[in-house]
């Protein structure tokens, strides 16, 4: 690459998820001698009831660290009001750097909140991990932020061909495979050891336990959480409960977990660091709720996983090791007791090489040429 000028990328983060799935392309840029890194922090990260997790990225000690909060302690975590403040903080922020490119990964409203200001300021604007699908509110945000952006980099082919669906430029299209697996299979993640003594877990025979709020089902969600924690107890099984997202819904689930405090056969945590969540999910018997990470890392890992409800209803299923079930408490008892104990190991979600292909997808020159304008391509 033969640039005059060090050209300026812009990552937002505003989940301990999208954090772990994008920070090894982050480092990759922070090296490099033809980019310049810029991070701007906002969103659950900011806050203590959420794990307070932009120290973690502190830590990281990337050289252009902005944080930003965009939404008070103790108000009702509402997308919308998300979404405008985010857009908000990040226009002025971006006024400030002006930035060639803003990098923005999945299907939450803080991304889309970039991708809109972008957009509007005709910056460019590359997407990690777009194409996919769910269920849920995210899956209408995810394919928002698709027609936002200029660059796509998806995990596989089946999502390269849904953003096509979309009307995007094939040749804009790269699949680098998830990012997240470049730190899954890293020789450095924790021993387990390590993970038992940071987070003072007693037990080594446990699942974890991952479930978040669906907004389009906030009615239920206090019956939902009250079914889900009572399968969990019943089960007499231990359990890493990880907090949830900060999506409407959320407090009836925080609710049921308090009530979990003084029983051993549970640890709970606001957040655990990505690294440490890998090893602990890759020494699991099983994991179980509706996280992402149940039909995703879970597969790579060979870990059985067992999803409850609807949020995960479409997403990419690998294999049979995953196990649906509904709500009640006598379905969910029922998967996992009858939940299959060694599933094979399975991914197609690249190879670990990620944060290599984006970097080589954004040093070409011709990339920076396109017309910020974007096109509409039809299917023939």
């Amino acid at each position: 690459m033969n640039l005059n000028n060090r050209k300026k990328i812009c990552f937002l983060s505003g989940t301990r998820a999208d954090y772990g799935k994008i920070k090894r392309v982050m480092q990759f840029i922070e090296v490099s001698d033809d980019f310049e890194l810029f991070v701007f922090v906002t969103g659950m990260h900011m806050h203590k009831e959420y794990g307070g997790t932009y120290s973690e990225i502190l830590k990281d000690k990337f050289k252009n660290v902005y944080l930003y909060m965009n939404h008070r302690p103790g108000l009702a975590p509402l997308m919308e009001l998300n979404l405008a403040s985010t857009i908000e903080g990040f226009s002025a922020y971006i006024d400030e750097i002006e930035p060639d490119l803003i990098i923005v990964h999945g299907d939450r409203v803080e991304a889309l909140a970039a991708a809109i200001v972008g957009a509007m300021n005709n910056i460019y604007i590359g997407h990690i991990e777009g194409g996919e699908v769910s269920g849920t509110i995210d899956e209408s945000v995810r394919h928002a932020i698709t027609k936002l952006a200029h660059f796509h980099f998806v995990a596989n082919n089946d999502s390269k061909k849904r953003v096509e669906q979309l009307g995007e430029l094939s040749s804009n299209i790269f699949v680098i495979g998830s990012p997240d697996i470049d730190v899954m299979i890293s020789p450095n993640l924790p021993t387990w050891k390590q993970a038992k003594d940071r987070y003072d877990i007693q037990f080594n025979d446990y699942a974890i336990a991952m479930f978040h709020p669906v907004t389009t089902s906030y009615k239920d969600m206090s019956s939902h959480a009250k079914s889900f924690t009572s399968a969990l107890k019943e089960s007499n099984k231990n359990y890493i409960i990880i907090h949830p997202n900060n999506d409407l819904g959320r407090q009836f689930i925080i609710e049921e977990y308090d009530n979990l405090r003084d029983n051993p056969f549970f640890r709970i945590f606001s957040s655990i660091r990505f690294e440490y969540f890998l090893t602990m999910l890759k020494n699991a018997e099983f994991i179980i709720g509706n996280s992402s990470a149940g039909v995703r890392e879970a597969s790579v890992y060979g870990i059985p996983a067992i999803d409850v409800g609807d949020r995960q209803k479409n997403r990419y299923q690998l294999h049979d090791g995953i196990v649906h079930c509904n709500y009640s408490v006598g379905n969910i008892l029922k998967a996992i007791h009858n939940r299959p104990k060694i599933i094979e190991k399975v991914s197609d979600f690249g190879g670990g090489e990620s944060a290599e292909r984006f970097v080589e997808a954004i040093s070409n020159n011709s990339l920076w040429e396109l017309p910020i304008q974007k096109i509409f391509i039809d299917i023939d």
